[in-house]
């Protein structure tokens, strides 16, 4: 069964569902307040070299200063020639084709200190290679790419060829590297993607063109931009998703816009009019995301505790720094022994496990805290299944073998804000804790701040007001409290009910 993208456009919000075997995999969220600028190519100030971190930030027009570290400086084309001489005695190649994003650069070690490199007020054209994120401003670099259909352009790299290592065919590859050998302007560096493989030279030499003629005009409008400002805005989100995203594994898409249905069917003929796909203008009454079910799944992607068919669950916590994973059986009890019961929860975790990964897009540090086997055998069972659930993935993984204690510790490639950050915010009741005071506890504390004001302060009544539920809690269970201070203090306490307070919020006035 083909995979099928599922777009909803609307004027504030475009939405894109990557279906495969009748489940959402991926969504990609564009909202027209806050449109992803990753590839964006700015023209920059730098405002503060940072030594100690190797590192310094750039002002590019953005709300916080980009992030530029050393490693990502162009500096001299002489030193980058060198270094790249020295890779190719080892035969290096590019990262994996990450197709959700251009970042698609070698990774260059620093050759100098960044404050030999950089000084304030110095002006620079860099690229976002990594969405601002949290509390993080933009990630930039000035090794520029653009990334068309078939191929990836690198002006700033020299000489160097790339293919992708998804392409495993080995004579395929030589005939690729062959094609672009030939055909690439001296000094100038590609990086052969994934969509590649098959693909004729007419396709290729399409690409290159486009991606020439597009360099051009990047560099003409640098030549004569303000500082700061963008000179260059990468494709929206649906044409991006088609050009990445579409490949002979997705056999039809599905748009709930008639501009945007134009939009895709010119996109294809220009970049990929060889390939078979079935587009389809979706023009029902009922909304295109309740028509698929998918809706449902994006709320359930928001969850702390997602359910396993056999009654187990696995909980997702994530924090600034890291995602946690936890396993339980639930309601599974098993048919025979107890490390059956608990092999069989693992594996089926591990295919959830894998898919919310994805499907929320959760990168970063990422733990995972298996339920304890005993057997060796079975440690290894669960830690292959994890290793195959995760080739679907686009995004590179690292995972290192399951702990003594059930734990799993992977890293995954973050690309652009996960679903919760993006679809959520810090709950106000709460302010992001996840839990509350009790309204014990809140009891407790009126109690304390009774005593100090009441030393404090002269005066025969005080009045207490709060919350309703705890009001009534201070009525019932915790009325011996008052009737204490009330005895000590030679005070009368009066407690009243304000709706709307919150629970934990309380005022008392005494007069």
């Amino acid at each position: 069964m083909g995979a099928e993208l599922v777009i909803n456009a609307a004027s504030h919000e475009t939405r894109i569902a990557l279906i495969e075997n009748g489940t959402i995999a991926e969504l990609y969220i564009e909202r027209s307040r806050e449109k992803g600028i990753v590839g964006n190519i700015y023209k920059g100030r730098v405002v503060r070299v940072l030594p100690g971190m190797q590192a310094a930030f750039v002002d590019i027009g953005l709300e916080k200063a980009a992030f530029l570290y050393v490693a990502d400086v162009f500096d001299a084309i002489e030193e980058y020639e060198s270094l790249l001489d020295d890779r190719s005695k080892k035969d290096v190649e590019p990262p994996e084709d990450d197709q959700e994003s251009n970042s698609d650069h070698i990774e260059f070690r620093p050759l100098h200190p960044i404050e030999d490199l950089l000084q304030e007020g110095q002006e620079l054209m860099v690229q976002i290679s990594k969405e601002p994120l949290g509390t993080k401003g933009a990630r930039i670099t000035s090794h520029i790419s653009l990334p068309g259909r078939h191929l990836v352009y690198m002006p700033t790299v020299v000489d160097h060829i790339g293919i992708s290592r998804r392409i495993e065919d080995e004579e395929e590859r030589e005939r690729l590297r062959e094609i672009v050998e030939r055909l690439k302007k001296p000094g100038s560096g590609y990086i052969v993607r994934t969509v590649s493989e098959g693909k004729s030279e007419e396709d290729l030499i399409a690409d290159m063109l486009y991606l020439n003629t597009l360099w051009e005009e990047v560099s003409r409008r640098q030549e004569k931009a303000a500082v700061p400002s963008l000179i260059h805005s990468d494709l929206d989100v649906v044409q991006k998703v088609v050009r990445d995203i579409v490949t002979e594994q997705v056999d039809k898409i599905i748009v709930d816009s008639q501009i945007d249905y134009d939009r895709i069917i010119q996109f294809i003929s220009t970049f990929a009019s060889k390939m078979k796909y079935t587009i389809e203008l979706y023009d029902e009454e009922e909304p295109i995301f309740d028509h698929y079910g998918l809706e449902v799944e994006i709320s359930r992607a928001l969850g702390r505790k997602v359910w396993l068919k056999s009654g187990g669950y696995i909980i997702i916590e994530q924090t600034e720094a890291l995602s946690a994973v936890d396993v339980n059986t639930g309601r599974f009890v098993g048919k025979h022994n107890l490390e059956d019961t608990i092999l069989k929860t693992n594996l089926e975790a591990v295919k959830e496990i894998a898919y919310q990964l994805r499907l929320r897009n959760i990168g970063g540090i990422i733990i995972i805290d298996f339920i304890d086997m005993e057997k060796e055998v079975n440690r290894e069972k669960v830690y292959g299944a994890l290793e195959e659930a995760l080739k679907a993935d686009k995004s590179k993984t690292n995972i290192l073998k399951i702990s003594e204690l059930g734990l799993v510790e992977m890293t995954r490639k973050r690309v652009r804000e996960n679903i919760s950050r993006m679809l959520c915010e810090p709950c106000s009741y709460c302010e992001g804790r996840g839990y509350i005071k009790s309204k014990i506890t809140v009891c407790h504390e009126i109690f304390r701040e009774l005593r100090r004001e009441m030393l404090d302060i002269r005066g025969t009544k005080a009045t207490v007001t709060v919350n309703p539920q705890v009001a009534d809690l201070l009525y019932d269970e915790e009325r011996r409290g008052l009737e204490e201070l009330e005895k000590k203090f030679k005070k009368r306490i009066t407690v009243r009910a304000k709706p709307g307070f919150h629970q934990e919020q309380f005022e008392i006035a005494i007069n």
